[in-house]
Parts: C-alpha cells; structure tokens; sequence
C-alpha cells in the first residue's frame, strides 16, 4: 500500500470510531474507546486494504483498457467472494474475540447473519468505489494516451508523405536534364523543342505535386505529352499504347506515378531501331498497367531507386490497396490501384486532432457523471441505514432508496458503458462494414 492510502484509511478509522463511540457506546471510558478505535482501524485496514490489494493485482493482470469485459466480469465475482470472507473474519474478530459477546458456535449459528449481510454491503460498495476509481484512472491515462498518439501518428504520416511528394520535383528535374543533355549533343534542333516542351511538363509537376491524388484522365494527358519528349529523343526506338476504359477516366491515381513509371521503362531498358521498346498503358480490374517488354539494360552504377519506391509509398499511406508488380522472361508489369473517391486523410484512419480530443473530453465526461452518481450512493445510503437502525430499528425502510436508487445506478451505469450512444454507434459501424462488404464498395 503506498503511504497516501494508509494516511487515509487512518483519518477513516478514527473518524468512524469515534462516531461509534459516542453515538453508540453506552460506557464511554478510555478502555471501551480504545477497542473502538482497535475494531474500527480492523475494519478499514483488513476491509479497505484487502480491496485495494485486489484492484490493484488485477490492474496488472486484466487491464481495464485491454480486457474491459473480462475485468468487470472477473472484478464482480472476487470482490464478492473476497468481502464476504473478510467481513466474516472482521466481524468474528469483532464480537467473539475482542467484545466476547458470543461463542464462535453463536457466531456461526445464523444469529448475525444480518449483521453479516449488512456489513458484505457496506464493504461491497466500498469495493466498488475502489474499483470504478482505478477505472476512473485508467481511463484518463487511456483518453490521454490515445490522443498523444493520434497525434504523432497524423505528425508522423504528413510529415512522411510531404517527404515524399517533395522528392518528385528534383527527381524530375535532373533526369529531364540529364536527357536534355545528351539532346544537345546527338540533336541541338530537338534540343530546342525538348526544351520548350519540357517548360509545359514542368508546370503541370509544380501544380501536381502538392495534391494527394488526381484523375486518370489528367495523368494519362500528362504522361501523352511526355511520352512526345521521349519520341524526340529516342524516335522509332520507343512505341507507346494507351488503352484506358472511359469509366476509369474519372477516377483517381497518385500523381506523377505513370512518369515515374515511364522514366523507369526507359532507365532500365535499352531500345533500339531494330529492337524498340514498347510501353503499353491500360485498365484492367480495378487498377491502372503499365506494362513494357523487357530488355534489361546493363547497369553503369546501382538505381537509387526512388520513382517506384516513391509510388508504392505514397500509395500506402493512402489506402490499404497495394501497388503489384509482376516480372517474367518477358515483360515487366506495374499495376497501380485506381481510386473510386479521395480519402480525406492518410489510411491510419486518424481524426484530427481536435474531433479526437472532443470526443475523448464528451466520453470522459459522460463517466465521470456515472461515477459522480455512484459515490453519492455510497455516501448516502450507509447514511440513510445508520439513520435507520439508531431512529427505527424495527422498520427497515431503507431499502426503498437503497432499491430504487440503486436500478438508477445500474442504468446510468448500463447506458455509459454497454447499450448506450457508443453501442449505438459500434452497431451502426458494423452494419455499414457489413454492408460494404456484401456489395463489394
């Protein structure tokens, strides 16, 4: 137990035996005081203790926020168990060894089952706070958690995809120069037009590169215009095909991803008059091909490899559909996934950082309400019994607020962690996953 706990359980013990003693003991000498205080520091240490001993041991073997089920349900069954046997022991320890106010076979007769049965309840709400307190705790450090890593998470991934999108215009850049100079050499008049060609390129990279995705059709008109560049150089050398179904137009791909593609073909592959290179692009179930004959080309020095691993990147922080490749003796194949609409963020599923800290701050809210409820009827009913039994001890009408109020607790109770707005909206989620599924979206 840590100091905190036994400095309360003190201030308890010794605030309830004093209450006992002067509003029930009949003798009040300076020995009966002190077996009150005795019975009373018994009652809280063994009760009080025991309890918190048990929350914590299954803290750290059923976690609220891993097993939450499985905790309640194994919470529920030890505490009764485990407050029934302490409050047996307290109360034998209480009337038959410290007061002697009856033999252990009296005791264990049936005449202080009620006592018994009053004094389990009592310890059983106690419990109860304990435990929904270490719930209360978990949860915080929980909402707290989670909502840290929401937002590294969404730092982490923008971060990561402005990296990558800004590796495209230098990319770009240098293999477009790269190709401008050896125009010049081997055909300063296709030089020139490259060049003007190039400027209008360019500006669609500058005005792409910063979008997460684009339509088809915009990609495909890009990449006809810069597979002309590539006719001026290499002329009959090269042949390209494009055969994209009208219905895919509309849809989307990362961009810049088909001139990375086509800057690949050409990087890796030699083309010749006699033995020319053909690029084929073209739809097929749900994804966008671009598909060349093979005739590897011998590497000078190693690929840094940045246009393929650029693609298969940016598209995995977009969706959860993967970038194929296929390679044979023949040919080498890249399958691009085409997107039926935008994602609004990365595919981590993120909230922004504002929903995911409102959201947290509403549920957390709603718990502390329910246990702001539970408390006051851990403080009031033991009251109201006390009440009872000292003004009418022969009329036991304590149980009607106990009763009533405590179905109320249970359905507060019910509605914030079982069937209430979250398990409203865990359904709904899953009938709408069911439904995705079932027609294929």
């Amino acid at each position: 137990m840590k100091r905190k706990d036994i400095i309360i359980l003190s201030w308890i013990s010794l605030g309830t035996s004093l209450f006992f003693f002067f509003a029930f003991t009949s003798e009040k000498t300076i020995e009966n005081f002190m077996i009150t205080v005795l019975i009373s520091f018994m009652y809280s240490f063994i009760l009080g203790a025991g309890n918190g001993l048990i929350n914590d041991f299954l803290n750290k073997r059923f976690p609220w926020s891993e097993a939450t089920t499985k905790r309640a349900i194994i919470s529920i069954v030890s505490i009764l168990i485990a407050n029934t046997i302490l409050v047996y022991f307290c109360n034998y320890m209480n009337f038959v060894v410290f007061q002697k106010a009856v033999s252990t076979e009296e005791y264990f007769s049936g005449r202080y089952n009620f006592i018994n049965w009053f004094t389990i309840n009592i310890a059983l709400l106690i419990s109860t706070f304990l435990h929904a307190k270490g719930f209360m705790e978990e949860l915080k450090k929980t909402s707290r958690k989670e909502v840290v890593e929401q937002k590294l998470i969404a730092k982490s991934a923008n971060a990561q995809f402005e990296s990558l999108k800004n590796q495209l215009d230098p990319h770009f850049l240098f293999n477009s120069l790269n190709v401008l100079s050896s125009l010049i050499d081997e055909n300063p008049n296709q030089a020139q037009k490259f060049t003007a060609s190039m400027s209008k390129i360019y500006r669609y990279v500058l005005e792409q590169k910063d979008k997460e995705l684009v339509t088809v059709e915009d990609e495909i008109e890009f990449a006809k215009t810069y597979c002309d560049l590539l006719k001026t150089r290499f002329e009959d050398s090269v042949d390209f095909e494009f055969d994209v179904g009208k219905e895919d137009l509309r849809r989307f791909v990362v961009p810049l991803s088909l001139q990375l593609l086509l800057e690949n073909c050409i990087k890796h592959n030699f083309a010749t008059s006699s033995k020319p290179l053909l690029i084929k692009v073209f739809s097929e179930n749900d994804t966008l091909c671009i598909e060349n004959n093979l005739q590897t080309r011998e590497q000078m020095k190693e690929s840094a490899g940045i246009g393929l691993a650029n693609i298969v990147q940016r598209y995995s922080l977009l969706t959860k559909k993967n970038v194929f490749i296929e390679k044979s003796e023949d040919y080498f194949k890249v399958k691009l996934p085409i997107l039926s609409e935008k994602p609004n963020i990365v595919s981590v599923d993120i909230d922004t950082e504002d929903k995911a800290y409102e959201r947290a701050q509403k549920r957390v809210k709603e718990i502390k309400g329910f246990y702001g409820n539970l408390i006051s009827y851990c403080i009031v009913i033991p009251f109201l019994v006390i009440l009872n039994l000292i003004t009418n001890p022969h009329s036991y009408w304590f149980y009607w607020p106990m009763l009533g109020w405590g179905i109320g607790v249970v359905s507060h109770g019910m509605s914030v962690f079982a069937i209430g707005k979250s398990w409203e909206e865990k359904k709904i989620k899953e009938i709408l996953e069911k439904n995705n599924q079932r027609y294929g979206k």
